[in-house]
């Protein structure tokens, strides 16, 4: 997690909010207030185990009505934030990063257009590719949604079957560390190219 808190903050990012549920408070003692990675830090607690989903409407009022980045706690990337690009809810409400290399989901998640709109259902010839878990979204995507325990993807269709979610490929490094074997094979990694990323 701090690996992302630091590429964020290079990005010229100087706020995060971080939901959690399940050992929460370890994160909130090892991050404290976010100076010591020169980055303010807000914390949103779940009583529940709320998902992508409700965790994001939860937090919704921290953001002010702009349209904020979202990044998945357990992916592990040398994707540069800054190629993230500024989001209009009057022609997005959503922006993805996709990779095609993901081990754990061959069969992919969403198309990408060669005008660079998310399709749930190929319109030609064009490859699936993985949802990266890096996003920028806005809150109008959630408007009218109450913050109960729900996933991110029907929200995401729902504005996909509008033309309103764009995306772009990251062809980079991506590691989902969501497990403790996935976490040694970055470890790994890292050991082999000596800490570069």
């Amino acid at each position: 997690m701090e690996h992302q808190l630091i590429k964020l903050r290079a990005a010229g990012v100087n706020k995060v909010v971080i939901n959690h549920c399940y050992l929460g408070h370890m994160i909130e003692a090892h991050l404290g207030n976010g100076s010591r990675l020169g980055i303010e830090i807000d914390y949103s607690p779940e009583g529940e185990r709320l998902e992508t989903g409700g965790g994001i409407i939860k937090a919704l009022g921290k953001f002010k009505g702009e349209s904020f980045i979202v990044v998945n706690a357990d992916v592990w990337t040398n994707f540069d934030f800054r190629l993230l690009p500024k989001i209009e809810p009057k022609t997005d409400l959503a922006h993805l990063v996709l990779i095609s290399h993901a081990p754990h989901n061959p069969s992919g998640d969403f198309y990408l257009s060669s005008t660079g709109r998310i399709q749930e259902i190929a319109t030609d010839e064009i490859t699936k590719f993985t949802f990266a878990g890096v996003s920028v979204m806005h809150p109008k995507l959630f408007a009218d949604l109450e913050a109960d325990p729900q996933p991110l993807r029907p929200i995401l269709s729902s504005a996909i079957e509008c033309g309103l979610v764009g995306g772009q490929i990251h062809r980079g490094t991506w590691l989902d560390v969501g497990t403790p074997e996935r976490l040694e094979k970055l470890r790994l990694l890292l050991e082999e190219t000596h800490g570069d990323e």
